[in-house]
C-alpha cells in the first residue's frame, strides 16, 4: 500500500522533465531568432570588418556628469539616490528587462527581450521606505556562526535542559529557512527598477541560511542532537511559502511569524542557560529585527499606495483570518511550548512554573504583533484570531 501511495505522489522522472524544459527553451529562442540572430550577425560582421561602434560613448541620452558624495557612513544607496536621475523609484516598472535603473535603454527597447518572470511591476507590491537603510545595516552586521559563537565555552547542562535546548533548536532549524525560501520565490520576479528590494531580500536569505546553520550546530554541539519535528509547523510553513501575493506572504512571514520568533529571542535572558545560547539569541535577534522592520513598512506601503485601499484592506484581513489560525497551530504545539517552558523553569519538574512565564510572554507576543499591525495601518485588534491569553490559563 505504501509503495502505491509513493508511486502516486512521485513526480515525473527528472530526465523527462529536463528534456521537456530544454525543448521549451530551444523553442523560445527559435521564436526570437529574428532579433537575437540579427544582433549576432551584426556583431560578427563588425569584428570581421575591423569596424568599431563606439555608440556607448554617446552621453546625450544619459545622465553624464552626475557625481555623488559619500556620507559619514561611506557611499550608501541613500547617498547615490539623492541624485534624482538615479534615485527616483517609479510607481510602476516601465520595462521588463535587466537594464539598471538610470541606464540608457529607451533607444534599444525594440531589440530588448521581455522577461516574463518579472511580474511584481508595481512599487506598492514590494517597497518599504526603510529598505535601503536595512540593506546597509544587513551588510555591516553579518556574522559567522562558525567563528563568532564561542562553541568551546558550551557548558555542560542537565539532561532536561539539554533536551529542551535541542528540541528548541530543532524547531528553529525546521522553521528558519522558510524565511529564506520565501524571498527566493519572489526575488527573481522583481524588476531592476526596484533593485534595493532585491538586494535586501538576498541579505535576508543569507541571514536565514546562517540561522538554520547555527541552530543545527547548537543541537549537535552539546552532545544531544536534533529531536522532533511537528506537522503543525509544516502547515504553517506551507501557508507562508504558498501565499498568493508577495505582500500577504511578507505579512505572514515577517510581521507575524518572524515577529513571534523575535519576541522569543528577546526573552533570551530567561531561556538561555549557557553563554553560547545567549550569544546565539543576541545575534539572531538583530537579524530578525531587520526582517520584521521591512515586513511592517512593506505592509504599510502596500496599504498606503494600493489603488483601492478598502479592497486591499479587506483582502489582507481575509488572508490574516486564516493565516493567524495557521500560525496559532504552530505557536501552541508541544514541540515548541514545552521545551521553552522547561528552559524557563529550569527542569521538567518545574515545567508548570515555566508555563507561567510563557503565559506572560504570550501576551507580549500578541501585543507586539498588534502594534506592528497598527504601525502598518492594518488594525487587527477586533479581528485577531490569536487569543489574548495562552489557552488553558485564562
Amino acid at each position: 500500500m505504501l509503495s502505491e501511495l509513493e508511486n502516486l505522489a512521485a513526480p515525473p522522472p527528472a530526465a523527462d522533465l529536463e528534456d521537456e524544459d530544454l525543448a521549451a527553451w530551444e523553442a523560445s529562442f527559435e521564436r526570437d531568432r529574428q532579433v537575437w540572430g540579427e544582433l549576432l550577425a551584426e556583431n560578427i560582421d563588425r569584428l570581421e570588418r575591423g569596424s568599431r561602434s563606439l555608440h556607448w560613448t554617446d552621453t546625450a541620452a544619459s545622465h553624464w556628469g552626475t557625481k555623488v558624495q559619500p556620507s559619514s557612513r561611506g557611499l550608501t544607496y541613500n547617498d547615490i539616490n539623492r541624485s534624482k536621475a538615479y534615485g527616483t523609484v517609479p510607481e510602476r516598472a516601465r520595462y521588463r528587462n535587466m537594464a539598471p535603473r538610470g541606464a540608457v535603454r529607451d533607444r534599444y527597447l525594440d531589440r530588448m527581450p521581455v522577461f516574463e518572470a518579472y511580474t511584481l511591476l508595481d512599487r506598492y507590491e514590494i517597497w518599504a521606505d526603510n529598505v535601503s537603510t536595512l540593506y546597509e545595516e544587513a551588510k555591516s552586521r553579518q556574522w559567522n556562526s562558525t567563528t563568532d559563537i564561542p562553541w568551546a565555552e558550551l557548558e555542560p547542562a542537565s539532561e532536561d535542559l539539554e533536551k529542551a535546548a535541542c528540541q528548541f533548536a530543532t524547531f528553529l532549524t525546521e522553521v528558519e529557512f522558510v524565511a529564506g525560501d520565501f524571498p527566493a520565490r519572489w526575488v527573481y520576479k522583481i524588476p531592476q527598477d526596484f533593485f534595493e528590494v532585491k538586494n535586501f531580500l538576498v541579505t535576508q536569505m543569507m541571514d536565514e541560511a546562517r540561522h538554520m546553520e547555527v541552530f543545527r550546530k547548537r543541537a549537535l554541539a552539546g552532545g544531544g542532537g536534533l529531536l522532533h519535528v511537528s506537522p503543525t509547523f509544516e502547515w504553517a510553513l506551507k501557508a507562508i511559502l504558498e501565499a498568493p501575493t508577495h505582500t500577504m506572504g511578507t505579512y505572514l512571514l515577517n510581521v507575524l511569524g518572524e515577529g513571534f520568533v523575535l519576541s522569543i529571542f528577546r526573552a533570551g535572558e530567561f531561556l538561555a542557560r549557557t553563554t553560547v545560547d545567549r550569544e546565539i539569541f543576541r545575534r539572531c535577534l538583530q537579524d530578525e529585527a531587520r526582517h520584521v522592520a521591512y515586513g511592517t513598512l512593506e505592509l504599510k506601503s502596500y496599504l498606503d499606495h494600493h489603488p483601492d485601499r478598502a479592497v486591499a484592506l479587506e483582502r489582507m484581513h481575509r488572508f490574516a483570518d486564516v493565516g493567524e489560525m495557521v500560525l496559532l497551530s504552530g505557536m501552541t504545539d508541544p514541540c515548541l511550548l514545552e521545551p521553552v517552558a522547561v528552559l524557563m523553569g529550569g527542569s521538567i519538574a518545574a515545567i508548570d512554573e515555566g508555563f507561567e512565564g510563557i503565559a506572560f510572554l504570550w501576551t507580549t507576543v500578541r501585543e507586539e504583533y498588534l502594534e506592528r499591525c497598527d504601525r502598518a495601518g492594518f488594525d487587527r485588534r477586533e479581528r485577531c484570531k490569536i487569543p489574548e491569553s495562552l489557552p488553558g490559563t485564562s
